[in-house]
């Protein structure tokens, strides 16, 4: 008979995983992803199920990486909210199966690792392409996905400046309140890039919401939003001006509507970088357009259980 699976929620993932150690496993990962090697991980683009009643859709994301012996799916419900709803715009779920019987091993709270891997990610493509002693952060948008972003980044980097704005000023507001650091509040999406070396837009436009006018030359943008075709939050100025990457040119170009509504080329996968074999072109304005892959999830899930494990094997 199949031993239970553990289940593990989102306090204990916080307490177990960290980004000093979450980042070079997810760099690694992408690194395998953009090696496209079937002998070392199969993940077909994410399976998307339409909502249409409650206005969402289910994805299914799994991975298996062989040599490893991970086995790993999440499924993640995203919906398109009204600017204020109390409703979650994202709920997820990863489980993590035993390869050879698929056996669940483990059922994980999604939400905390969806947070912290995609905020990892987009702290390793600023790693990557942003310019030299970047000095000012910007962050459109003030949900749990801007605070997660907020923590790596302050974390793995210096800057001088953080700013913050969104739809609602008081959201933004109740945001600056909630971290520790200095960060200020903007009127308008304009005033919080202006000048930024840094910017990150996790937002629930379906709209562009950042302007290639108001980026300074040679800046990052690390856009997480908008994960659906007919969803944006760059505008075509700044899509066919930037250099672009990605972290899958098969899903971006299904589901990733500011490349496919812009017509804008992809430079390269951020895994290519990693491997060496496309350039980091940091003296450029840079886009990276992050949709989740499915890997991701499965070395943060092994993760998980690697440290509950070694602290089971404690004396």
């Amino acid at each position: 008979m199949a031993v239970p699976p553990a289940l593990i929620w989102g306090k204990e993932i916080k307490r177990l995983l960290h980004y000093r150690d979450l980042m070079p496993a997810l760099e690694k990962a992408m690194g395998i992803f953009s090696r496209r090697d079937s002998a070392e991980l199969v993940q077909p683009v994410r399976c998307v199920v339409p909502l249409k009643k409650h206005n969402g859709f289910l994805g299914l994301m799994p991975a298996y990486m062989e040599k490893d012996g991970v086995l790993c799916t999440k499924l993640v419900s995203f919906y398109k909210r009204e600017e204020g709803s109390a409703l979650p715009g994202v709920t997820s779920t990863v489980v993590l199966l035993d390869p050879e019987t698929g056996n669940a091993k483990a059922i994980m709270d999604g939400n905390v690792i969806t947070r912290m891997r995609t905020a990892a990610v987009s702290a390793i493509s600023a790693k990557l392409l942003m310019p030299p002693e970047a000095k000012v952060l910007a962050i459109l948008g003030a949900g749990i996905q801007a605070l997660s972003h907020y923590d790596v980044f302050t974390e793995m980097f210096s800057f001088k400046e953080v700013r913050v704005w969104n739809h609602r000023r008081q959201k933004a507001e109740s945001f600056c309140q909630s971290v520790s650091g200095p960060v200020s509040a903007c009127d308008s999406a304009e005033e919080a890039v202006r000048g930024a070396d840094v910017i990150i837009t996790v937002t629930r436009c379906i709209d562009p919401v950042l302007f290639g006018q108001w980026v300074k030359p040679g800046a990052h943008v690390a856009a997480v939003g908008a994960c659906r075709p007919d969803w944006r939050e760059l505008d075509d100025t700044l899509m066919k001006e930037a250099v672009v990457y990605v972290d899958s040119k098969d899903g971006a170009m299904e589901e990733s509507g500011d490349i496919i509504l812009s017509g804008a080329e992809m430079f390269a996968e951020l895994g290519e970088v990693i491997n060496g074999t496309k350039p980091a072109l940091r003296e450029k304005t840079t886009v990276f357009k992050s949709l989740g892959l499915a890997v991701q999830d499965a070395v943060s899930a092994k993760l998980v259980m690697d440290k509950l494990k070694a602290q089971a094997n404690q004396p």
